[in-house]
This record gives structure tokens, C-alpha cells and sequence, in this order.
């Protein structure tokens, strides 16, 4: 597996979304054991980066389940997890009924950032995201709460996850240089939006995280061959499925992007995997690039 630079890791070119594992749009979900057979696909294959959140749960009590999961298949894999990294997030809610939120207070992420400790079972995490911006609490104070965390050794690599540049900007002039590790945007043929955000981390020398890189866990995923052709007839001429097409593509834009495709079956992961391999011309490229799609 080809890799690339995270923050103050390297890790593989392709990570894993452990989402859908324990939270998806059809709520169907695999057994703890599908689950941990997922994630030990996705080592098998390479991969060294896994992405989960505290709120990644089927319902508002179970907060925590897919941190738990991804511990729990890291401790159960039989091989090597030297150099593999889990990247969580927190300050967006869940209580009962099923009403979110959001807090970015101080005492809400120190809370947040124990509970995924505990449910991880590590002495430090990887990388903390702030998963959504609070717009009650000045941003630049909430990233100094994770500068807090990450000096006193709570975590070892800041990100930060649904922002515009400004935000981004803003939480490179707080951090310093190198400080700000990722930034994880939503990012598909179908949603484009972040090309802006995308393009400065370049610039910044900042990691780009696509989250839902092959267009969500609704059927946009497995119908993204369908929907924008370029996709399709490129795998087709590679004899690849199209969303390989689609995670080489990304890759393809720039040295700093590193998309987690989302999974809940071994064979999904062991193909996404696989693109990190998939070199793809100038003019397919260019024709990916110029599949519509949202702006």
C-alpha cells in the first residue's frame, strides 16, 4: 500500500470509515463480529488509517459503540498494528429522543476526549477532530482547547471536520505551523463543494480527509458507476470496479489527500483498498474531473 503523511504520521494512501459499521442511512447494521471481520479486512489490505466518532451509534445511548469496535478489532487482529492510526472526533450531541447538538466548550470536548479514551482503550488518541463547529463558542478558543489537550498529552494530532477556509486559516494561525494535522470534509463526484477547502490544504501542507468519498452509505456508493459515466467506462477499460475509478481519482488531485471510504463488508474494503494501486492518465483525470456534479 502506497502511503502518505498524516499530521505527524504515515499512514496508507486509502483508510477505512468505520461509520457505517454502527451508523448508516439504510440502519442496517453487522453483528460486532461482521464489524471486527471489516476492520481486520481493511489491516489485511494494508490499510493503516481508521476513521470513527464518538456519535457514530445506531441510537443516542450507545454512544461510543464504533470506538469500541475499532479497538476491540485492533486488539483481536493477529497481526502487526504497529503504525496504525485511529482518528476520532467529538463535540457534536446526542440525548434522548434523539436530539443533537453541538458544544465546543471546554469542559464538553475534556469530557468527550475521556470518554473516547476509555471506549478506545488507549492512553492518548491518535487524532482528535473537532467533528462540527459550535457557533456559540469563538472558533479560535475551541482550537486552543485542543492545543490544550494535545500539550498536556490527551492527544497527539489535532483535526478539524466540516470547515470553510477561513476556519481552516484560522486554525493554522492558533496551532502554528504544523499544527493543524487534517481537515475532513465531505468530498464525492456528487459533492464538490470542498474542492476550495481541499485546494488550501495543499497549499497549507495540510492532510485532506474526503469523508464519503464514494457518495454515502444511501446507495450513492454502489450506484456511482451508474450515475456519472466517466467512472464506470474508465473502470471498465482497467477492469476495476468504478469506485476504485473513483478513490484513484481522488488521490489524484493531490499528494495530500487521503480519502476514507466507508465499509461494512470485507470485500468492499478489500476493493477500496486497491485503488492506492490504481494509477490513472492525465486525460482520465481530466475526464473525472469534469463529470458534473455539485458545486
Amino acid at each position: 500500500m502506497r502511503t502518505r503523511r498524516l499530521g505527524p504520521f504515515t499512514v496508507s494512501a486509502i483508510g477505512l470509515g468505520a461509520m457505517p459499521l454502527s451508523m448508516n442511512n439504510d440502519r442496517v447494521y453487522p453483528s460486532a463480529d461482521e464489524a471486527i471481520a471489516t476492520i481486520h479486512a481493511a489491516l489485511d489490505a494494508g490499510i493503516t488509517f481508521i476513521d470513527t466518532a464518538d456519535i457514530y451509534a445506531p441510537t443516542w445511548d450507545a454512544m461510543g459503540i464504533n470506538e469500541q469496535l475499532v479497538g476491540e478489532a485492533l486488539r483481536s487482529y493477529g497481526g502487526s498494528t504497529d503504525g496504525v492510526v485511529v482518528g476520532t472526533k467529538g463535540g457534536v450531541t446526542r440525548g434522548a429522543g434523539e436530539t443533537w447538538g453541538r458544544n465546543g466548550s471546554e469542559a464538553y470536548l475534556r469530557d468527550a476526549v475521556e470518554k473516547s479514551l476509555r471506549a478506545l482503550r488507549v492512553e492518548a488518541l491518535d487524532l482528535y477532530q473537532w467533528h462540527r463547529v459550535d457557533l456559540w463558542q469563538p472558533y479560535g478558543e475551541v482550537i486552543g482547547t485542543f492545543a490544550k489537550l494535545r500539550d498536556e498529552g490527551k492527544i497527539k494530532a489535532i483535526g478539524i471536520s466540516n470547515v470553510n477556509t477561513e476556519q481552516i486559516e484560522v486554525a493554522v494561525e492558533v496551532l502554528g505551523d504544523g499544527g493543524l494535522a487534517s481537515v475532513q470534509n465531505e468530498f464525492s463526484p456528487k459533492f464538490r463543494c470542498s474542492l476550495k477547502e481541499l485546494t488550501l490544504c495543499g497549499e497549507l501542507g495540510v492532510t485532506f480527509l474526503p469523508w464519503s468519498p464514494l457518495g454515502g452509505t444511501g446507495g450513492g456508493a454502489r450506484e456511482v458507476g451508474d450515475r456519472f459515466a466517466a467512472f464506470g467506462e474508465i473502470g471498465e477499460a482497467h477492469g476495476v470496479s468504478p469506485q476504485q475509478v473513483v478513490l484513484a481519482w481522488e488521490l489524484a488531485l493531490g499528494e495530500h489527500v487521503i480519502p476514507i471510504p466507508g465499509s461494512r463488508r470485507p470485500a468492499s474494503i478489500g476493493d477500496s483498498a486497491k485503488a492506492a494501486d490504481l494509477l490513472l492518465t492525465d486525460d482520465e483525470i481530466a475526464r473525472c474531473s469534469a463529470t458534473p456534479g455539485a458545486h
